[in-house]
């Protein structure tokens, strides 16, 4: 379940940022920007649990 967090994070982040952009307020550009930058930031942190196959071929 882990390894699908950074897709969903990505998909949040343009979600916050298309939202934040077309609402035309103060400051929902910018609260936009920084909740895709913190969505951002956890989707990298989620890559660590991506499978990774080449590490599992070498192991068997």
């Amino acid at each position: 379940m882990k390894r699908y967090l950074t897709s969903f994070f990505i998909l949040l982040s343009a979600i916050f940022i298309v939202t934040g952009i077309s609402l035309d307020l103060y400051w929902s550009g910018i609260a936009g920007w920084g909740l895709a930058f913190v969505c951002l930031i956890f989707a990298a942190y989620y890559t660590k649990y991506i499978p990774n196959e080449k590490k599992r071929k070498k192991t068997k």
